[in-house]
């Protein structure tokens, strides 16, 4: 007859084979690869074309992120930080207990939300063939909210 193991005292009332396994790599937790991943596509994000269009004659303009100015450059170092904030903590250097890593990687979302939806509302004159949204403002933006979405999820898990 098969005996039950009884609950560990940490559990709360789950026992330890239903508990989440470490994931292949070492993240421990959904959190981190929800923050790693949604930090890496906000990077490469600054990279793909925000405003798309044509002239009157001639070829469709495309214009990537990175060349729409400072906001540009600045959501491809807040993917970048994200993505860093993560590897640090993989290679064993944490953040001080006073100040969470979840709540950096919601205000780098947050922060990062801000920017690109001032360049979705406000088309700079400079590009003005280039009137219409591309892609790749749609993929930062959802990228943007991702990350806050990981760092709610990462406060979730530390609870």
């Amino acid at each position: 007859m098969a005996t039950e193991e009884p609950l560990s005292p940490g559990g709360a009332g789950r026992r330890p084979a239903d508990r989440i396994q470490a994931m292949p790599g070492g993240m421990t937790a959904l959190g981190e690869r929800v923050t790693w991943i949604a930090g890496l596509v906000l990077s490469i994000s600054a990279f793909t074309d925000w405003y798309a269009g044509s002239g009157s004659v001639g070829p469709t303009i495309g214009v990537i992120g990175w060349h729409t100015g400072t906001l540009g450059k600045l959501v491809f170092f807040i993917g970048l930080a994200v993505v860093a904030l993560v590897a640090l903590r993989e290679a064993g250097i944490e953040l001080p207990p006073t100040v969470p890593e979840s709540l950096i990687v919601i205000a780098l979302g947050s922060l990062s939300t801000i920017f690109v939806l001032i360049r979705l509302i406000s088309i700079p004159d400079e590009f003005l063939p280039a009137g219409g949204r591309g892609i790749g403002i749609w993929i930062s933006l959802l990228a943007s909210l991702a990350v806050i979405g990981a760092g709610l999820l990462t406060a979730s898990e530390e609870l």
